[in-house]
């Protein structure tokens, strides 16, 4: 996690800081003895990251829900709690995870405390230190690919996660699940959602393996060492994590990929710098194939899943800020660009 990206905390998502101390102290959080400050990290669009620093040396990160209310089963901080709290001893990218705790009394909602880890995030734009390699690009995005496929041979048993969930019926029931979730969040009828989810119903592929699945999987996801963009520091996210078709986490990463040549309106989409020296989609694949021996043939059934699970996210998103539950801008047009998003899923499906 860069400096640049951490603020001071946005009014309407600050917290009791003085109760919080209270309990890391209680809870024996190593360095919490020293007096606290906290900073938030502006990046990311639902869970809410905060900056814990204690004395000069010490930090923590602390991980909350959104405000307001959420769908069920989503920003689920116990779950990415147990996988930090257990990945981290076979899977180097994943920070290792401290507390948790669910006494809401204490900040209103569940929460847990992980290691801090520097680096540096790309988002739409090109880090400074990383403008003038000009295969900054290249090494970013294989790095990130290949942390996905090392995920992906990893025994859920050895990570002490095999029960973590249900990995028969993985994919019908992320079909399910996400058309349920937009019939409860969306604000009015889409039918391109209609479609979309027809078709995935209909063209659902067998799965090879059952693996570790990130679900969120995505550039700005990942913290790069910033003297080397080919060396992946950390993989942030995992409240989503679960056992299921790892092509699945392929599909999230072709969803969120941009490119120059893709269509104007996605580029309002990106999270990520539209710039011809990233990989083209084509080549994410291949080089994922290479490193997981996967069969790679249904990858676009798994890009338009991801897409269809984009567009329920931005409309979960969207009825928050129309519902008062935040206040940030960026979250005023999402309707619009889950509109976008069902229409480019359209397209792959042909």
């Amino acid at each position: 996690m860069n400096d640049a990206g951490i603020i001071d905390v946005r009014d309407d998502e600050r917290f009791d800081e003085a109760r919080v101390a209270a309990w890391l102290r209680a809870h024996a959080l190593p360095g919490s003895d020293a007096p606290m400050t906290v900073r938030q990290f502006s990046g990311g669009k639902a869970n809410l990251t905060y900056l814990l620093q204690f004395g000069d040396d010490v930090r923590h990160v602390l991980r909350r829900p959104p405000l307001g209310p959420v769908a069920r089963g989503a920003h689920d901080m116990a779950r990415e709690f147990r996988v930090l709290s257990r990945l981290h001893q076979v899977y180097r990218p994943a920070p290792r995870a401290w507390l948790f705790c669910d006494q809401h009394e204490i900040l209103g909602a569940d929460f847990f405390i992980m290691e801090y880890r520097q680096g540096v995030v790309v988002r739409e734009r090109m880090p400074a230190g990383f403008a003038a390699i000009v295969d900054a690009p290249q090494r970013m995005s294989f790095a990130l690919v290949d942390a996905l496929a090392d995920l992906h041979v990893i025994d859920p048993a050895a990570a002490g996660l095999a029960d973590l969930g249900r990995p028969e019926g993985f994919i019908e029931r992320q079909i399910s699940g996400w058309y349920q979730r937009w019939q409860v969040a969306s604000i009015e009828p889409m039918a391109a959602i209609d479609a979309i989810h027809a078709w995935l119903l209909a063209h659902q592929p067998p799965s090879q393996r059952v693996s570790l699945v990130h679900n969120d999987c995505k550039l700005d996801n990942a913290l790069l060492s910033a003297s080397d963009p080919g060396r992946i520091e950390a993989i942030f996210d995992w409240d989503m994590c679960t056992l299921g078709d790892p092509l699945s986490d392929l599909g999230a990463l072709l969803t969120y990929w941009c490119r120059p040549d893709d269509p104007p309106e996605f580029h309002a989409m990106a999270t990520m710098p539209v710039d011809s020296r990233f990989p083209t989609r084509r080549e994410l694949i291949e080089r994922y194939a290479l490193r997981s021996g996967l069969d790679v043939g249904h990858a676009h059934f798994h890009h338009v899943l991801g897409l269809f699970r984009l567009c329920v996210i931005l409309i979960q998103i969207h009825v928050r800020y129309q519902r008062g539950q935040t206040r940030d801008q960026r979250f005023a047009n999402y309707g619009d660009l889950a509109r976008l998003a069902a229409d480019w899923a359209l397209r792959i499906a042909g």
